[in-house]
C-alpha cells in the first residue's frame, strides 16, 4: 500500500505551488487544511486534505515559498545554487505518514542503513524539513527524520519534550518552547497579583506539556489553580462555565491551538460569560476573527502573549505579485490528496491575516541556506560544487548557526532551541484591534515590561481581583483551607511571635530571647535589658545600710566585750552574743550580691551566706529562748533534763548540730542545681529582666530548716513573754521573730505581683530587714541600759526581779 502511496507521490505538475525544482530539496511540512474529526475506515485509505482553508497556516505555507525565491536571488547566500522545496499539507495530526515517507524515501523506496555511516548514497534526497507546526504533529512524525538526522526546524512546537537530544537529536525550532511562554504568563500573573486562576489547555502534547510546566512554575508561588480543564470536541461548555463561575474565578488561562481556542471564546460569547480576564497563548492572541467578534466585550478583557509580528520586506510585493492561488483552481490541480482551493482568496487575504509565526518560518529556512552554504564552502560569487551534501553535515552546520536576519542574531543553544526572539505582551482594545502594551525578551538578558495605563478594564480602570481568600492582614498569619493554599483563614500572631511576609505567610515564627513582639507583629524588637547596677540610688542606700549595719554590730560587740561581766550582758546570752552578732554581720554580706550583672558566683553568694549564718543565730535564739523557759519554769519541774542540758552544754551542742545540718543541706543542694542567671521575659514581653533563679533544689532543704528554727524559736520565746522585765529576752525574740516574718509576707506578696528590675532591690531590703530586727530589737534595749541606765545594770537589782517574780508564782 505505501509503496503504490509514495509512487503516486511523485507525481509532479507544473505551476504547483508545493513543489519547486532546486540543486537542494527542503522539505516543508504545513497544516494548510485540518482534518479533525477521524472516520473509521476497513480499508486503508489515503487521508483527504480537502477540509476549510486556513488563512495563517496558507500566509505561512506563502513565507516560505517566498524565502526561498528571495534565497534563489540572493547573490551573496548560496550564489549559483539553486534551492528547491517539496511541501506537504499536513492535514492531520496522526495520519500523514505518506508526506513524511516521500520526504525520507529515495527513488520511492526507503531502505535503512546496513551499517551506521555507511550507504549514505541511499539517504533521502532532502536536506531538512520545515515543520511541522504543532508539537502533536512533530511528536508523530518527527521519530522517522531522527534515524537518519535529517535536520528538522520547526516554526511552532513549543513543547519541551524536543529538548531532549537522546530522544531529538536532528531537532531544532525557531520559536521558544512551551517553558518560555509559561514563564511569560506567570509573570503576567505575578504583575497583577493575581492568584486564583483556571486553566484550560488543549488535549493535546502542547497543551498537556504546558500544564505540566504551569503546575511546575506555580509551585512556589501564591499562585493557585483553581481549575483544570483538558478542551476536546467533546467539552460540555456550559457545564464548564458553571463550574468556573461557581469558584469564583476570574481569570482565565487558555493554553490551547487556535481553533480550539475560538471554540472556547465563541462558547462563551453564547453562553453570556461575563467580567473575566482571558490570557491567550501566542497560537490565537493575535487572532484576526475574535477580536471583531459581535459580544467579544461581554467576555471581559483579554490579554495575551504573542510572537513579535516582525515585517519580512518584500513578502507583500510577493503576495501581490502572485497569481498562483487563482491559477491553481482554474487548473484543477491535485497534489497527494493536496487540494489547491485558494481561488476565492485576495492578496489582501494573505497580508492582513494573522502574522504569527510567519519570522519563525522565514528564520527556520534561512538557517537550512546559511547551514547549506557553510557546508558548500561558499564564497564570493561561487560555492564548491564538488561536495557531495548529506542531511547531517546541514545539521553541524545549523547547531552552530550565527548570522544576522533583519537585525536578529540567529542563533541555536545546546538544546536546539532559539537565542534570540520575544514576546509581545498584547490587549484586545475596544475597537477590535490588538494593541501591543508590554514585551519580554529572553537575550541577551530577560527584560520584562508592561504598560498598565494601555489596558482598558471591564471593570472601569480598575485592575480586576482573582483570590479565593482575601490577604490577611499585617500581623496576620494564614491557616490553609482544603487543599488550594490561596484559600485561608487569618489567625493573628501571639505575643513573642510574628508573621515573616516574605518568606512563610503560613507560621508565627517565634521572636530569639533576646527579642520580642506585641500582638500581630510582622518583626522583632530587641528586648531592653535591665538590672540593679551598683550606681542605682536605691542600691546605694541599701548597701550604706549593710555598711551601718555591720558598723553597728561592731560597736554592739565592743560595748558589750567591754561590759562583759555585767548582768545585762550575761542575762543577754553572754559569750553566745558575739557569736549571734558575728553570724548576723556575715549574713549581711549577702546584701552587696544583689546588685549588678547576676553571675553564677553572685546567685549562689545572695543567699548562702544568709541561709547558712542566719540559721545560726536563729539556733541561737531557740537556745536562748528555750534557757529562759527552762529556768524559770521547768527547772524545777524537770531538774532532771536541765542537770543533763546544763552538763553537755546542750545549747552549743544545737548550735553546732544546726550550722553542720545546715552547711550539709547547702553543699548537697548546691552540688545538684546551684542558682544560676536568669532572663525574666514573662511578665514583661518587651524587657528582660537579669536576675537569679530561685534555685528550689539548692535552697528547699535550708529554707526549710530555716523556717523550722523561726517556728520552735517562736514557740519557746512566746512561752516566756511572761518573766521578770530585765530577764525577758524572750520578749524581745517573739517581736523580732514577728518582724522577721511580716518582713517575708511583705516580700512574698510584692514578688507575686511585681517581678521588675527591682524586685532585687526589694529583696536586698527583705534580707536587711531581717537582720536590722535582731540588732535593733535585741541588743540596742541591752545597750540602752547599759549606756543610760546603768543603775539596772546591778546584781542587786536583777535579784529583787527574781525574788518578786518568785512571789507572785508562789501566790
Amino acid at each position: 500500500f505505501f509503496h503504490k502511496v509514495l509512487a503516486a507521490m511523485e507525481i509532479i505538475f507544473q505551476a504547483s505551488e508545493f513543489q519547486l525544482e532546486g540543486d537542494y530539496l527542503v522539505g516543508g511540512l504545513f497544516d494548510i487544511h485540518h482534518v479533525s474529526t477521524l472516520v473509521y475506515h476497513d480499508r486503508p485509505e489515503a487521508i483527504d486534505c480537502s477540509s476549510p482553508l486556513f488563512l495563517s497556516s496558507y500566509r505561512r505555507f506563502q513565507v516560505m515559498r517566498f524565502s526561498v525565491e528571495e534565497i534563489n536571488n540572493s547573490t551573496e547566500l548560496l550564489p549559483n545554487v539553486s534551492l528547491g522545496y517539496e511541501i506537504f499539507d499536513h492535514c492531520s495530526d496522526i495520519q500523514n505518514f505518506p508526506a513524511t515517507l516521500n520526504l525520507i524515501s529515495v527513488n520511492g523506496s526507503i531502505q535503512p542503513w546496513s551499517e551506521p555511516h555507511k550507504n549514505l548514497s541511499r539517504v533521502s534526497k532532502v536536506i531538512a524539513v520545515v515543520g511541522p507546526f504543532s508539537s502533536t504533529e512533530t511528536l508523530t512524525v518527527a521519530p522517522l527524520f531522527m534515524m537518519n538526522l535529517i535536520p528538522i526546524v520547526s516554526y511552532g512546537a513549543a513543547s519541551s519534550a524536543f529538548s531532549e537530544k537522546s530522544k531529538f537529536p536532528s531537532f531544532l525550532r525557531t520559536v521558544h518552547s512551551n517553558k518560555n511562554i509559561i514563564e511569560v504568563i506567570v509573570n503576567i500573573i505575578l504583575h497583577f497579583n493575581w492568584r486564583w486562576v483556571a486553566f484550560l489547555n488543549s488535549d493535546d502534547e502542547f497543551g498537556i506539556d504546558g500544564l505540566e510546566l504551569f503546575i511546575k512554575r506555580t509551585e512556589n508561588t501564591d499562585i493557585c489553580m483553581a481549575y483544570i480543564k483538558l478542551l476536546n470536541d467533546n467539552v460540555n461548555y456550559t457545564r464548564m462555565f458553571k463550574q468556573i463561575e461557581a469558584q469564583k474565578i476570574n481569570i482565565i488561562i487558555v493554553f490551547a491551538p487556535k481553533r480550539t481556542a475560538e471554540a472556547l471564546i465563541e462558547s462563551a460569547i453564547r453562553l453570556n460569560v461575563t467580567n473575566k480576564v482571558w490570557v491567550a497563548g501566542d497560537t490565537w492572541s493575535l487572532n484576526e476573527k475574535l477580536p471583531k467578534e459581535k459580544g467579544i466585550r461581554n467576555i471581559g478583557t483579554v490579554l495575551g502573549v504573542s510572537q513579535p509580528v516582525v515585517a519580512i520586506p518584500g513578502f507583500n510585493d510577493f503576495i501581490y505579485s502572485s497569481k498562483s492561488w487563482n491559477d491553481c483552481e482554474n487548473a484543477g490541480q491535485k497534489f497527494c490528496n493536496e487540494f489547491c482551493n485558494s481561488s476565492s482568496l485576495s492578496a489582501e487575504d494573505i497580508v492582513f491575516i494573522d502574522p504569527s509565526f510567519s519570522f519563525p518560518v522565514y528564520s527556520a529556512v534561512h538557517s537550512v541556506a546559511n547551514a547549506l552554504h557553510n557546508v558548500l564552502q561558499c564564497g564570493v560569487g561561487k560555492c564548491n560544487s564538488n561536495i557531495t551534501v548529506y542531511p547531517h553535515m546541514v545539521l553541524a552546520e545549523l547547531k552552530k548557526s550565527n548570522f544576522t536576519l533583519l537585525n536578529q542574531s540567529i542563533q541555536f543553544d545546546e538544546n536546539g532551541n532559539p537565542k534570540f526572539g520575544r514576546y509581545s505582551i498584547v490587549f484586545w482594545n475596544h475597537s477590535g484591534a490588538i494593541e501591543e502594551i508590554g514585551f519580554y525578551t529572553f537575550f541577551p538578558s530577560i527584560n520584562y515590561v508592561i504598560d498598565n495605563n494601555k489596558i482598558q478594564w471591564y471593570t472601569d480602570g480598575k485592575v480586576p481581583s482573582s483570590q479565593c481568600s482575601r490577604e490577611c492582614p499585617k500581623g496576620y498569619a494564614k491557616r490553609q483551607n482544603g487543599i488550594h493554599k490561596c484559600c485561608f483563614a487569618c489567625e493573628i500572631c501571639p505575643n513573642g511571635t510574628f508573621v515573616n511576609s516574605t518568606d512563610d505567610h503560613y507560621k508565627c515564627v517565634n521572636c530569639k530571647d533576646t527579642e520580642w513582639s506585641a500582638e500581630g507583629s510582622t518583626s522583632c524588637s530587641l528586648r531592653v535589658v535591665e538590672y540593679i547596677p551598683f550606681t542605682d540610688i536605691g542600691a546605694i542606700l541599701i548597701m550604706c545600710g549593710a555598711w551601718s549595719f555591720i558598723g553597728l554590730t561592731i560597736a554592739t560587740s565592743v560595748l558589750l566585750a567591754i561590759n562583759y561581766n555585767t548582768p545585762v550582758v550575761r542575762s543577754a546570752g553572754g559569750p553566745m552574743c558575739f557569736l549571734i552578732l558575728s553570724c548576723l554581720t556575715l549574713s549581711s554580706l549577702s546584701v552587696f550580691f544583689y546588685f549588678d550583672k547576676p553571675t553564677e558566683c553572685f546567685c549562689i553568694l545572695r543567699s548562702l551566706p544568709f541561709i547558712l549564718f542566719y540559721s545560726v543565730c536563729l539556733a541561737c535564739f531557740v537556745v536562748r529562748s528555750f534557757q529562759i523557759v527552762c529556768i524559770f519554769k521547768m527547772a524545777a519541774k524537770f531538774p532532771m533534763l536541765y542537770s543533763w542540758w546544763m552538763k553537755y552544754h546542750g545549747q552549743w551542742l544545737l548550735i553546732t548540730g544546726t550550722f553542720v545540718t545546715q552547711a550539709l543541706l547547702l553543699l548537697i543542694g548546691y552540688s545538684c542545681g546551684p542558682p544560676k542567671p536568669y532572663n525574666e521575659t514573662l511578665w514583661y514581653p518587651e524587657k528582660i529582666i537579669l536576675s537569679c533563679e530561685i534555685g528550689l533544689k539548692a535552697n528547699s532543704g535550708p529554707v526549710i530548716l530555716l523556717l523550722f528554727l523561726a517556728c520552735l524559736c517562736f514557740i519557746f520565746s512566746y512561752m516566756g513573754k511572761n518573766l521578770p522585765k530585765n530577764y525577758n529576752e524572750a520578749e524581745a525574740i517573739t517581736f523580732c521573730l514577728f518582724l522577721l516574718i511580716l518582713t517575708w509576707i511583705i516580700f512574698a506578696t510584692v514578688y507575686m505581683l511585681y517581678r521588675g528590675k527591682h524586685i532585687q532591690t526589694v529583696n536586698a531590703l527583705a534580707v536587711l530587714s531581717s537582720l536590722y530586727s535582731f540588732l535593733l530589737w535585741y541588743f540596742l534595749p541591752k545597750c540602752y541600759i547599759i549606756i543610760f541606765q546603768s543603775q539596772k545594770n546591778t546584781q542587786q537589782y536583777f535579784q529583787g526581779l527574781i525574788q518578786n517574780y518568785t512571789k507572785t508564782i508562789s501566790q
